[in-house]
């Protein structure tokens, strides 16, 4: 264009500046600004405010900056600078910032309240939402999105019930809500009250719950959901199938999942890795890797996360073989640079296979750091075939990334003990008490009749909690008569 002779005008920048994927671009684009004195527009400082602040805490500065020296600023230039420091965690600034303003907005006062919800702060967002001259419905689906995730229903409901405006947001994030803690009756009630109000789902809304769904193991609320879509003959786009599989595989209701799959009438890469990730999960190992082989037939290029599925298949069907030849197929065949998660999943596979040398052989030739989760694996696979010596090696590098996690003090402890080394065992009890840190209860959930149940180690809360304890001396009395043997752990 400039080569041509047209020169650029206000407008212009705006659009440059949405193609600007690097903090460079947008400061190449604020030198042209200034070169050709494009500062009198308040649409131009405010597109480059806006721009800086999508780039971390470098680009807040070049933005705070920008917004220092400006002559003239409207209320467009303030919630930019606002809503940059909110995303970017400086609320201290931010609210400075927000004090100060001259003149503030429904946008001004939803940027804060955002920011405060997001950061679990949730006195000060419940201060500020009472001081707001007015509100809007996503002011109200706000303050329920940060109370559920704070894990105060109570209060997220009294809110919700108290909206004058309920739009499908609001719904869904309440649905949401009770459905990731796993309180089933709450969430199908509303749903149920949701359709008697005649709002219908949308691809949002469907995408929101069932993603909450899968997370909780909510079966009964997401089969309720398809039923009621197929009777309102809601057509559902790729994604939402997709989150179907995905909630039907991580609920163990494999069928389900493969119905909803082979019924698709266009599929994307999200579908095969969703049921291939699925299949694998559940010991299905075989028959992910055929689907994998189907999906390379149809022409569907693989990614980082089909080999992630592909690699945890291996894991739980026991195919090392096949699992060694994935994961070296994926740079030389499909030319995708194995990442820490992949090198996690082969030394998870190594390791249960008790192949133990050739996994920690992979860990020291790993091309990056290996991470906490890599380590904790190689660790728990050292407890599973006793190698005392390798889970001394591995534990020199946890204890530097993780000196105080009261986990991997207690996995070394439970692999002294197996081996009958009770003075290691003291030496690692007194370790966990300097650092401070207890390993905390492992919780388990199962839902019986729409109802989520969560326990945990010698828990006593359920109202048939001796009828359980009963079973269970019964099972283990059973287990024993079979030759079963149980481990003692800390």
């Amino acid at each position: 264009m400039q080569c041509c002779g047209v020169y650029p005008d206000n407008f212009t920048y705006s659009f440059l500046l949405k193609a600007c994927n690097s903090l460079s671009l947008v400061q190449m684009v604020h030198a042209h600004v200034e070169k050709l004195g494009f500062y009198g527009d308040i649409f131009v400082p405010n597109a480059l405010i806006d721009s800086y602040c999508k780039f971390g805490c470098v680009g807040i500065r070049a933005g705070m900056k920008l917004f220092m020296v400006m002559e003239e600023r409207d209320v467009v230039s303030w919630n930019s600078m606002i809503g940059g420091l909110v995303k970017n965690g400086e609320l201290d600034d931010a609210c400075k910032l927000f004090d100060e303003m001259p003149k503030r907005d429904m946008v001004s006062w939803n940027t804060m309240l955002d920011g405060y919800a997001k950061a679990g702060e949730m006195n000060k967002a419940f201060g500020l939402f009472e001081r707001m001259p007015e509100r809007n419905v996503i002011s109200w689906s706000t303050m329920v999105w940060g109370y559920s995730k704070a894990g105060d229903m109570a209060m997220a409901r009294m809110l919700f019930d108290k909206c004058p405006m309920k739009n499908l947001i609001i719904w869904t994030t309440i649905i949401s809500g009770y459905a990731e803690k796993g309180i089933v009756k709450e969430a199908t009630v509303l749903y149920d009250k949701m359709e008697e109000v005649g709002l219908k789902p949308d691809d949002g809304f469907l995408i929101s719950i069932l993603a909450a769904c899968a997370e909780s193991g909510m079966l009964g609320l997401g089969k309720r959901i398809h039923a009621s879509i197929r009777r309102c003959r809601f057509r559902c786009s790729t994604k939402v199938l997709n989150a179907f599989i995905d909630m039907y595989a991580k609920c163990g209701c494999l069928d389900a999942a493969f119905g909803v799959f082979s019924g698709m009438s266009r599929r994307d890469l999200v579908s095969w890795n969703s049921m291939i990730h699925g299949l694998g999960i559940h010991g299905h190992g075989e028959k992910a890797l055929k689907l994998f082989s189907r999906m390379v037939h149809e022409g569907f290029e693989p990614d980082k996360y089909t080999f992630i599925g592909l690699l945890c298949a291996c894991t739980h069907a026991g195919l090392i073989n096949e699992g060694r030849n994935y994961f070296y197929a994926m740079e030389k065949v499909y030319g995708i640079v194995p990442q820490v998660e992949h090198y996690g999943c082969m030394i998870d596979l190594l390791g249960r296979g008790g192949l133990l040398e050739e996994a920690f052989g992979l860990l020291r030739n790993m091309p990056m750091e290996p991470n906490v989760v890599v380590l904790g694996t190689l660790l728990g696979a050292c407890r599973m075939h006793n190698d005392v010596d390798l889970a001394k090696a591995v534990c020199e590098h946890l204890f530097k990334l993780a000196p105080s996690d009261p986990g991997n003090f207690s996995l070394m402890s439970n692999i002294y003990a197996q081996a009958g080394d009770w003075v290691n065992v003291a030496n690692i009890r007194k370790q966990m008490k300097s650092t401070g840190g207890q390993k905390p209860s492992g919780a388990s959930s199962i839902e019986v009749e729409e109802e989520v149940h969560e326990f945990t180690v010698f828990d006593q809360s359920h109202p048939k909690s001796n009828d359980i304890y009963e079973m269970i001396d019964r099972l283990v009395q059973d287990l024993r008569q079979v030759g079963y043997v149980p481990k003692a752990y800390i």
